[in-house]
């Protein structure tokens, strides 16, 4: 025989009532703005309502009620609801604060960004009268939406010759060099192997060890950049320690941020790259080439994704400055912190699936990373107002928008199809997903609209003139590497992204 403990209720069958579903629950309702992108909820629900809740639980409950001294379901109603009365007040409040919320949410009295902030456990239901509990959320700003016709827009129109085939050709095999150890002084585009010991007046801060450079003229760690590396280390040899400065980032999450720190570095290995013949060989372990020709097609066109991506970011600047000119809401700090690794993240995929490589994409990353705050803020106003034009236009990928993304960056990196969707469902960046196609479309069909006028632009191809570096001069714990949109395995990737992008 079982005891009233024994029994364990499902709040899931407490949502509905003799399989149907259950009638809208009468609520009130109050909500304050504190921020524009933060409302305080306080909801009400009448005692009516509770009890309506109660009676459809117990009822639902009293055919199957084991009480001590009676047989199933043949304990007396007031028995069952003394017996039970705690474990059906839990369950109860779960169904009323979850079909609350899901009805304040049906009803669009504000559209979420994010998950509701209350203390669960420190909601009581109460013996008497009704019921009332509170909630803040995070909501998309409410506001009118800019006019986006008629824009006066400049396009960026880059040339791709041959030379830049070619020169593009030459740094990509120089990317799959492994670089041989040399005597004698080093030169610009040399790797140095080396051990950093950063310091600030004198004390000091942080080591990185035995970490690959390429010299060249500027160098970016994650919290901050050497703008003259080539100058300081130009003719360094095997052995000799010189000093560099490194600006640290004003947006760093230390008390230096802002500052500058020294570096004192010391070179335990010189290497150069001797770049081969193209052969038969070669051309296969670049990704199963046949021929010169068909490589350089194949650069060729990546180059030109990659313009085209550049074409497309600087049109998206200039349509993001104009749409989020009076866009000067409040942001909520926890949404920006949380957003600034979403961001990324979708910038990532933006890259992967336009051709770059690793060592271009974090450069992105760590120019990203030493202005996270500032570039995630305009990040989510652009967002914010990009999503506001879908909806007006109903805008919303289909089935065969997400395939052909996922077939892009499958291709870009040398992988099934099915291998990135589950990586991306598994990552929980199938969202992110989606937000790049929508925004993609919006931005295409706001250019249509708008007074393009094309202009010649210089390639955006100078891979000797910014490394990037995935560790932080500082030593702040923090993930330095590429977001969750890396892949590996990458053969044809490594021809794909043969160009980078980098910041004068």
């Amino acid at each position: 025989m079982s005891s009233p403990s024994d029994l364990e209720l499902d709040p899931n069958t407490l949502t509905e009532t003799g399989g149907e579903k259950r009638p809208p629950l009468k609520l009130e309702v109050k909500v304050d703005k504190p921020q524009t992108c933060l409302r305080h909820v306080v909801v009400t629900v009448p005692r009516s309502e509770i009890e309506r809740y109660e009676r459809e639980a117990f009822d639902k409950l009293a055919p199957d009620a084991t009480v001590p001294g009676f047989r199933s379901g043949r304990a007396p109603r007031k028995l069952i609801e003394r017996a039970f009365k705690s474990q059906v007040t839990e369950q109860i409040k779960g169904s009323l604060v979850m079909d609350s919320l899901s009805q304040i949410t049906d009803e669009q009295r504000f559209s979420a960004i994010g998950e509701p902030d209350f203390d669960y456990e420190a909601i009581t239901l109460p013996e008497s009268g009704d019921f009332t509990y509170e909630f803040t959320i995070e909501v998309r700003p409410e506001f009118t939406t800019p006019n986006w016709k008629g824009l006066k827009l400049k396009r960026q129109v880059e040339s791709i010759d041959d030379g830049v085939v070619e020169d593009s050709l030459q740094r990509l095999l120089s990317d799959r060099i492994t670089p041989e150890a040399i005597e004698g002084p080093a030169q610009k585009n040399d790797v140095l192997l080396v051990n950093i010991d950063f310091q600030h007046e004198g004390k000091s801060i942080h080591r990185i060890e035995e970490v690959n450079i390429q010299l060249v003229p500027r160098v970016t760690f994650v919290d901050g950049v050497c703008e003259k590396f080539l100058d300081v280390l130009n003719g360094v040899q095997e052995g000799e320690r010189r000093k560099i400065t490194v600006e640290i980032s004003a947006n760093a999450d230390h008390p230096l941020a802002g500052k500058s720190i020294d570096g004192e570095v010391e070179v335990v290995e010189v290497s150069r790259r001797n770049l081969p013949a193209i052969t038969t060989e070669v051309l296969d372990d670049l990704g199963g080439f046949v021929s010169l020709d068909e490589l350089k097609s194949f650069v060729r066109e990546n180059l030109t994704r990659q313009a085209t991506y550049r074409q497309q970011r600087e049109l998206r600047r200039q349509i993001v400055d104009s749409l989020t000119r009076d866009a000067n809401w409040e942001l909520p700090p926890e949404l920006v912190k949380r957003q600034t690794r979403r961001e990324l993240e979708r910038q990532v995929l933006e890259l992967r699936r336009n051709g770059f490589s690793d060592g271009d994409i974090q450069k992105y990353v760590n120019a990203a990373r030493q202005n996270a705050r500032a570039s995630t803020e305009a990040a989510l106003r652009e967002h914010f107002i990009l999503e506001q034009i879908a909806e007006d236009l109903k805008i919303e990928p289909a089935a065969e928008d997400y395939d052909s993304e996922i077939r892009l960056i499958a291709q870009q990196s040398d992988m099934p199809e099915r291998r990135v969707r589950a990586r991306l469902e598994k990552t929980g960046q199938m969202d992110a997903l989606r937000n790049q196609i929508v925004e993609r479309r919006v931005l295409e069909l706001i250019t249509e609209a708008a007074d393009v006028a094309d202009s010649a632009a210089a390639l955006g191809v100078k891979s000797d003139r910014e490394f990037a570096v995935d560790q932080s001069a500082l030593g702040i714990r923090e993930e330095a590497d590429i977001p969750e949109a890396k892949y590996a395995d990458e053969q044809r990737a490594g021809a794909a992204g043969a160009t980078p992008t980098t910041t004068e």
